[in-house]
């Protein structure tokens, strides 16, 4: 097995490995390379749906999010196709399902057809806590906010938004770094608790827009038979749509978390 960095902010390549057969020893060391750099990408895997959900399934239990449909046969796996670009709701850098008491820990892409563009952007929210100033650190210590469902609930037709608190800074219960977990102002994060949106949104714009910086983004490129994993406790992500009607057929897993702390 090969792990090769891809960037400067995060991810890497991992080859020579065939995760329909991967053997305890192997998973080892994907965990350890997993939790080095944030979000692998395992090329050339045409796994089946079962063989997916095997592999997912050694990451711990799923995680299954309201207002989104997953397919009868395999209840854990949610099929993303081309809605179009007016109902996409992954055009902006956000974590998934941050709203939940215990948000996922992970997901895990299978894709096995995809247009050309459609990439997926992920920033490094480890690095985005540890460039802040001392003095930022200081006054985000101890902070939450208030995560919100608008967005899916949107999606499924539904008027009950759920809400939740998590603190703005997250230790990430593996590898024990400290992380900002953003997602967007306005959208999916509403306020800090104890103040007004209004009095809240410059400091979270400012976090997130300080979070993408694009030295601190990795962007990768979907080829048929990609697997593509990433930690939601320490990133952000971003899905362009820029492939107008092409067929775009990936199926995701997540892997249910901790509550933030």
């Amino acid at each position: 097995m090969e792990v090769v960095a891809v960037s400067g902010a995060l991810g890497a390549e991992v080859s020579d490995i065939r995760l329909a057969e991967v053997t305890d020893d192997e998973f080892a060391n994907i965990r350890d390379a997993f939790h080095k750099h944030c979000m692998l990408a395992f090329p050339g895997q045409f796994l089946t749906i079962d063989e997916h959900v095997a592999f997912a399934g050694k990451w711990g239990e799923w995680s299954i999010s309201p207002f989104v449909t997953y397919l009868e046969t395999h209840p854990c796996v949610l099929a993303l196709t081309n809605r179009g670009k007016e109902h996409t709701v992954t055009e902006a850098w956000h974590t998934d399902s941050a709203f939940l008491a215990q948000p996922p820990a992970l997901n895990v892409l299978s894709a096995h057809k995809v247009p050309i563009g459609g990439d997926t952007m992920w920033s490094n929210q480890y690095r985005a806590y540890e460039r802040l100033s001392s003095g930022m650190k200081s006054l985000l210590e101890g902070v939450r906010a208030e995560y919100i469902g608008t967005v899916l609930a949107a999606l499924g037709g539904s008027d009950d938004v759920p809400t939740t608190y998590h603190p703005l800074v997250r230790t990430h219960p593996e590898t024990g770094r400290k992380a900002l977990y953003m997602t967007k102002p306005g959208a999916t994060i509403s306020r800090l608790e104890g103040m007004t949106p209004a009095e809240s949104r410059p400091l979270l714009d400012y976090l997130y827009d300080f979070s993408t910086q694009p030295d601190n983004v990795h962007r990768h490129h979907w080829s048929d038979g990609d697997v593509v994993m990433w930690d939601n406790r320490c990133t952000m992500h971003f899905a362009v749509h820029d492939y107008g009607d092409a067929v775009r057929d990936i199926h995701r897993i997540s892997i249910k978390g901790d509550a933030p702390a």
